[in-house]
């Protein structure tokens, strides 16, 4: 799907930003206003040169991009905000990823822990500070209005802490607390990257979420989905089925390598199980690595069991 309108007529584009040259795997959305336009979650650096072209092909520039809407601050996310910013666009996000925008240097060096230094560049390109007189800060129910649209921040904790989710009408954008979804899917599988997942914030954030009573569900991974209820209901038994296998499993494992392997194993037999695609699991590990979310699980075990 590649828009919707929302009850109010608002129109919402899908920008595929083909990370890594693979289409459907980030989406940053567009959402046209009478003083330009409005853009929610800006992708990553290495992602520039394609949320360009993607605005080029629907008549704007970057400089026609006044608000930035941040779900979370991981570079898949948040990556070219500071791009946009030189623009001249304000970035909203919450109010504890506020200072990674600003000095990105802790961000960066935590990230590359993860993903090696040498993967930084290729998978996620320039990170650009934004200047603080470009970043507001976001609190739960607070509302961006600009131009005839207005959109209501969600304080939605769990996969990160400094995690929000949108709300337009009966859209909502769910960043990575709604999970990570192929299009013509019905998997839909928990990023669980550490250092702040936190299942019982989590689940705690999708009853958040179906309070506002969404049509539609709109991730970051990936587009626009049309039965919320079904898509909360398989990520909640995800993250209940992935942090059962780590009460059972991380205190085998003799090495962090060995626990990957084993956590991936599992995941990749879970997925099938819940009808995935063996041709979407190439996507979902680019985007969502099992190897990452393994590290997440055996942190928050750690910190659960006084380890």
């Amino acid at each position: 799907m590649e828009s919707i309108r929302s009850r109010t007529g608002v129109e919402v584009e899908v920008m595929d930003l083909h990370f890594q040259g693979k289409a459907g795997l980030i989406a940053s959305y567009l959402i046209r206003h009478e003083h330009g336009a409005m853009i929610i979650e800006s992708g990553p650096g290495s992602t520039v040169a394609a949320l360009e072209l993607e605005l080029r092909k629907r008549g704007l520039a970057p400089h026609d991009v006044t608000h930035v809407l941040i779900s979370h601050i991981h570079l898949d996310h948040a990556g070219a905000a500071g791009h946009l910013a030189s623009y001249g666009a304000q970035i909203y996000v919450h109010p504890n990823g506020a200072r990674h925008l600003a000095e990105p240097e802790k961000l960066l060096q935590s990230a590359a822990r993860i993903y090696g230094e040498e993967n930084m560049g290729p998978l996620w390109g320039e990170f650009k500070a934004v200047p603080e007189k470009q970043i507001t800060t976001l609190d739960d129910g607070d509302e961006i209005a600009v131009g005839g649209v207005g959109v209501i921040a969600l304080d939605t904790p769990g996969h990160a802490e400094h995690h929000l989710c949108y709300l337009l009408d009966d859209i909502c954008f769910t960043g990575d607390v709604g999970g990570v979804r192929l299009q013509g899917s019905s998997t839909v599988i928990p990023p669980m990257p550490p250092p702040e997942f936190i299942p019982e914030r989590w689940l705690k954030s999708l009853r958040h979420i179906e309070d506002q009573q969404p049509e539609y569900l709109a991730p970051t991974h990936y587009g626009i989905f049309l039965d919320p209820a079904e898509h909360l209901a398989e990520l909640r038994e995800g993250i209940d089925a992935a942090v059962s296998w780590a009460d059972s499993e991380v205190s085998k494992a003799d090495s962090v390598e060995e626990l990957q392997e084993n956590y991936s194993n599992w995941l990749y037999e879970w997925a099938l199980e819940r009808n995935l695609d063996k041709r979407d699991w190439p996507g979902h590990e680019l985007i969502n690595p099992s190897w990452m979310s393994a590290l997440g699980l055996r942190r928050y075990w750690k910190k659960k069991n006084g380890k």
